[in-house]
């Protein structure tokens, strides 16, 4: 699967809360000597006021902050973002999980959390928190889903389908750590729990996408660069790459973001034409 959009995105802000804090510059500079011999680096469940996030899931929770991060990098009001003309495209490996295995242990005994053994249980309180009503999809995967859902968000953009699209990872490992142990040799190490959002709007440049069959043998891996800084976030990957790479903003985003997922690669190429 391949093609090209004229017109690449603009990355207008980027939200990210991982097991490293807040935010890109909480990123260190080498991940593995960072986490001195962990395996797991879980991210701080963020706070918030009133009830109605109480009952939600820690994936939930982290979703909602990493959207409201990204609201404010990128200058605007929650506002912004209500209504049919906002999409939701969210990626996730693992974060489902960390819901469905404590509830499968419990035997189903507590119903009132069943609905958050979905995969789109992150989306959904996503939507009702910010009163999102517009496109969304749901990919499930590694950082070649996050590819394939940056590259729906961009494809929804240049249809006009919406005027901004919320491209939103989760990735949380604490619940369920053990499944990671029994496949540990697929998996680079530290494991970094991270929510990660990127606020995207019609843009001019070249976006190009293409997916294919990975070679026999193939696992799971980000590119060597963010790997470094980040450790193994799965689907997160890819959007703090593509945070890293837009740094203080001042230059076009000139980028080629790759990624392999059991058995599947991708690529996306991403070219932001220069300011007038």
């Amino acid at each position: 699967m391949s093609g090209e959009i004229p017109g690449a995105p603009r990355l207008r802000g980027l939200g990210l809360l991982s097991g490293w804090g807040r935010g890109l510059e909480a990123l260190p500079e080498d991940a593995r000597r960072a986490a001195a011999g962990r395996a797991l680096i879980p991210a701080e469940t963020p706070a918030f006021p009133g009830d109605r996030l109480r009952r939600a899931t820690r994936e939930c929770q982290l979703a909602v902050a990493a959207v409201e991060d990204a609201v404010c990098d990128a200058g605007a009001s929650p506002a912004a973002l209500r209504g049919e003309r906002t999409a939701l495209i969210y990626a996730t490996a693992a974060a489902y999980a960390a819901s469905n295995l404590p509830f499968a242990e419990r035997a189903g005994t507590s119903t009132l959390y069943f609905p958050y053994t979905a995969p789109s249980a992150v989306p959904a309180e996503v939507t009702i928190a910010f009163g999102i009503t517009g496109p969304y999809v749901t990919f499930v995967g590694g950082g070649t889903a996050t590819l394939a859902a940056l590259w729906t968000a961009a494809d929804l953009l240049a249809a006009d389908q919406c005027d901004r699209a919320l491209v939103l990872a989760v990735e949380t490992f604490a619940e369920c750590a053990d499944l990671y142990d029994r496949a540990r040799w697929l998996i680079d190490r530290p494991l970094v729990e991270a929510a990660v959002c990127a606020w995207l709007e019609p843009g001019t440049g070249e976006l190009a996408y293409a997916a294919w069959e990975a070679p026999a043998g193939g696992s799971v891996h980000a590119a060597p660069s963010i790997r470094r800084r980040l450790g193994e976030a799965f689907a997160c990957s890819p959007l703090v790459e593509l945070g890293v790479a837009r740094g203080s903003g001042s230059k076009p985003l000139d980028i080629q973001l790759e990624a392999l997922w059991r058995g599947a690669s991708a690529t996306l190429r991403w070219k932001e034409a220069p300011s007038p």
